[in-house]
């Protein structure tokens, strides 16, 4: 769920029964009773014993204690059942305590847990040659991280090593990652601190097609387009035009004329799953390279077949990336990050010497070797979920004057409250027509 900054929400006018909920389903698996700490207990060290962040970022009045989990399904302290769909931040692509991957792994406990990318081990090896199979040529060269903001951070060191070129170009909203150089990649003040983090990083208007200043009703691949209007024809997009040009009135601005990368996600995730038009990322791409720079896909939130249609989501802007940064659903919650790009760029790496400790450990490379051994039918079931959620979701935004926007692609799906539906709408609609004058 995304709250628009600064926007209360605020209770419709309009009465409505309450609804009827259905139960939750049954399942066949019980999970061994909570006998550890108190919850008092528990919320007291937390208080006490971990940085103020983590209390900052514990959302709920009445914090949720998780002590098991299960493929969809999590139990609380007190053995009540939940069904998951947070997937502990887009994550667990695979389910909780999947059989398969938790028998992969305990084989490889036992085997070997660490030793180092100085050594040859026939798991990292064989993990790299599986994971560089699923992408397109001639992306077949992996680096492993722990992390996404790793990743991101070795991508944008990447970038510049090969380019020669310094300036790094994201969109407004965007979040890559918390290390030093990724809040510099990422562009929302809640993430920022009074440090220096964004040297050479620029970020451009987000071509958000619900709030952004142009937008239509036939924007979005998504099963689920705006209440927004617009009269394009058929196969062209005013909105996408508009918003090339403040690309392109960037360039003409901002940055130098030579570019080391643009950075973005196929569908911007933290800022609510936002989705651009059509063919956005294929004019900016264009754009990027002429340039001088090198395209930059973050699939670390709609890799690994979240959005449905496809494996990676640069696929579905039928584009091709010169580089590919992942994590979270790489290894179902394990700690896991990777680079993948092409030989010619990732040779700019060896100038120098570059060491990641545990990037590529055996066990990390098991387990996301595992989960890519079970995701048969999981994109096809995040395309069939996702499409019947969206589509149900709608209902909803129809219904309720609260829900300003439905949106999303698969199981990356993004529901927006608003003040006024009605207002913002009319807004939007003014802004379109001064757009055309």
């Amino acid at each position: 769920m995304y709250l628009c900054p600064g926007v209360l929400c605020q209770k419709s006018a309009v009465k409505h029964p309450p609804p009827v909920l259905p139960q939750i389903p049954p399942f066949d698996f019980k999970p061994e009773p909570y006998q550890g700490m108190s919850k008092d207990r528990l919320l007291d060290i937390r208080k006490h014993n971990c940085n103020p962040m983590i209390m900052k970022v514990t959302y709920y009045k009445k914090p949720v204690f998780i002590n098991h989990g299960y493929m969809q399904w999590l139990w609380d302290v007190d053995g009540r059942r939940y069904l998951d769909l947070f997937a502990g931040i887009v994550t667990v692509s695979v389910g909780h305590c999947n059989p398969k991957v938790t028998e992969m792994a305990e084989k490889q406990l036992r085997r070997l847990w660490h030793t180092t990318s100085i050594y040859v081990n026939p798991q990292m090896q064989e993990y790299a040659e599986k994971l560089a199979s699923l992408l397109p040529d001639p992306l077949k060269v992996v680096y492993f991280t722990n992390s996404g903001s790793e990743a991101n951070d070795l991508a944008v060191l990447m970038a510049r090593l090969h380019t020669g070129n310094f300036d790094v170009i994201t969109l407004r909203g965007s979040y890559h990652g918390g290390s030093p150089q990724a809040i510099g990649l990422t562009s929302n003040t809640k993430y920022k601190y009074p440090i220096p983090s964004s040297m050479g990083c620029h970020n451009t208007m987000c071509p958000d097609v619900f709030r952004g200043l142009w937008g239509g009703s036939h924007c979005r691949d998504s099963p689920v387009q705006t209440i927004r209007e617009c009269s394009c024809s058929p196969g062209h997009c005013q909105a996408n035009d508009m918003y090339i040009r403040e690309l392109k009135e960037m360039f003409a601005t901002t940055v130098p004329d030579r570019i080391a990368a643009f950075f973005t996600e196929p569908i911007q995730g933290n800022s609510g799953a936002v989705q651009f038009p059509k063919n956005y990322l294929k004019d900016t791409y264009q754009l990027v390279r002429e340039k001088g720079g090198i395209c930059i896909a973050d699939e670390v939130q709609t890799g690994f077949g979240r959005t449905g249609s496809h494996f990676w989501g640069f696929q579905g802007h039928n584009v091709l990336p010169d580089m590919v940064t992942m994590a979270k659903g790489i290894a179902n919650g394990f700690p896991m990050g990777a680079v993948v790009t092409t030989a010619e760029i990732a040779s700019s790496l060896a100038k120098g010497v570059h060491f990641n400790t545990f990037g590529g450990n055996p066990l990390a490379c098991a387990v996301a070797s595992s989960v890519l051994d079970v995701k048969d039918k999981m994109q096809e079931n995040s395309a069939d979920v996702g499409t019947y959620l969206l589509t149900e979701l709608a209902k909803l935004r129809d219904k309720y004057e609260i829900i300003g926007d439905v949106r999303g692609k698969g199981l990356q799906i993004g529901v927006e409250m608003v003040k006024d539906k009605v207002k913002e709408a009319d807004i939007k609609s003014e802004l379109n027509s001064h757009s055309r004058i």
